[in-house]
């Protein structure tokens, strides 16, 4: 996995340990990328969102993960995600990414559930997305969806690994 440009070695300004505040930097390696994207792929899932590091920056909690999904039709559906706003960087592969629009099928998550708690926190969960903006993305792109914003990997040209950034203002999601 190339990690070149705007998210390798990447240093967020926070805690270095599990809630505590403080001017030191936390620092995610291109090998912990890389090696929650292999378990991923190893485990045979279709689709994964692996956080690595969620950290208090003294005005939001700020995460760091691996989203990743295989090749074909999308493996899992739609989301929105009420108080959290991810930046994605495709670091491989290529497909098409709906944003904006209306989630078909909503469903509230549940609220004990692992992905709201230790993921992106809550929100609305669907099959697919109408009257969205589709994009075609790749290696290189970033993409900010801002909370609320309804967000689907509509088709996976090739597998597409992107790190994720979580910008968590309301500390919804758990430090780790």
């Amino acid at each position: 996995m190339k990690t070149g440009g705007l998210l390798a070695g990447i240093l967020l300004l926070g805690s270095a340990q599990t809630g505590e505040r403080s001017s030191a930097s936390v620092f995610v390696s291109r090998h912990q990328l890389r090696s929650a994207v292999d378990a991923s792929i190893a485990s045979g899932s279709r689709g994964s969102d692996t956080p690595i590091r969620m950290i208090d920056t003294a005005g939001a909690h700020v995460g760091i993960g691996v989203v990743y999904r295989a090749e074909g039709a999308s493996p899992s559906g739609s989301s929105s995600h009420d108080k959290v706003t991810e930046v994605y960087q495709i670091v491989a592969g290529a497909g098409t990414l709906v944003t904006g629009g209306e989630i078909v099928n909503p469903q509230r998550r549940n609220s004990a559930g692992e992905l709201v708690g230790q993921v992106n926190g809550p929100g609305v969960s669907g099959t697919s997305i109408r009257n969205g903006h589709a994009q075609e993305v790749g290696p290189g792109d970033v993409i900010v969806i801002p909370a609320g914003t309804p967000h689907w990997f509509s088709q996976v040209d090739q597998p597409i690994t992107c790190t994720v950034v979580r910008v968590d203002p309301a500390g919804v999601v758990a430090l780790k």
